[in-house]
């Protein structure tokens, strides 16, 4: 949410070091659960090293949300904000090096940076990535074939081709990793339409 921000709004800078011994780094295994649904979230997970995805559970099957990567933060904000369970799991796919800020730091934190010359603006910029983001893949996942959603994301997104699990990117796509298969064979052959 914040200190991804910090090459936007070098400011933040400053705050990173003084907030730093407030934050818990943590090396851990890919598969780590630091949220699980249900559960309220305490913590803004900053990813140093890694990848992590958000995921919810459907009658016994993982619907992957999202990945997170290198230099990204997170949390199941709805619930981190108004102290709800959360609806989604946070685990890391990779190896990964994250830090944990707690809530009653990442309070006191906007409250020193709401004195800073542009941070509202900065805020208001960051919420609209993010909002526009979440439109754009809901618009696809509705309006677009699986086969258009994972040319997207080989087109716009590779990163996620390249380092994320196939089964974890058919979840994403809302497809079983068969039929995964059978769009990248297509795509292999140069059918570019489906």
């Amino acid at each position: 949410m914040l200190f991804h921000f910090r090459h936007k709004f070098p400011q933040l800078n400053a705050y990173w070091d003084k907030y730093l011994p407030f934050q818990q780094r943590l090396e851990i295994p890919p598969k780590t659960i630091l949220l699980e649904e249900g559960k309220r979230s305490q913590y803004y997970i900053y990813i140093e090293k890694g990848l992590i995805r958000t995921f919810f559970n459907k009658n016994g099957e993982d619907i992957t949300v999202q990945f997170f990567f290198e230099n990204e933060g997170l949390s199941s904000f709805d619930s981190f904000i108004n102290n709800v369970p959360s609806p989604i799991t946070i685990e890391t796919i990779e190896p990964s090096v994250v830090y944990l800020l707690a809530k009653e730091h990442v309070n006191q934190l906007l409250d020193d940076l709401s004195h800073e010359p542009g941070f509202v603006h900065m805020i208001l910029q960051m919420t609209v990535q993010r909002q526009t983001h979440y439109i754009n893949e809901f618009v696809s996942f509705i309006r677009d074939t699986p086969e258009q959603r994972y040319q997207n994301l080989v087109n716009e997104r590779p990163h996620i081709i390249q380092r994320v699990p196939q089964h974890y990117i058919a979840s994403y796509l809302g497809v079983s990793k068969v039929h995964l298969s059978r769009i990248k064979a297509k795509l292999a052959k140069g059918k570019s339409h489906f």
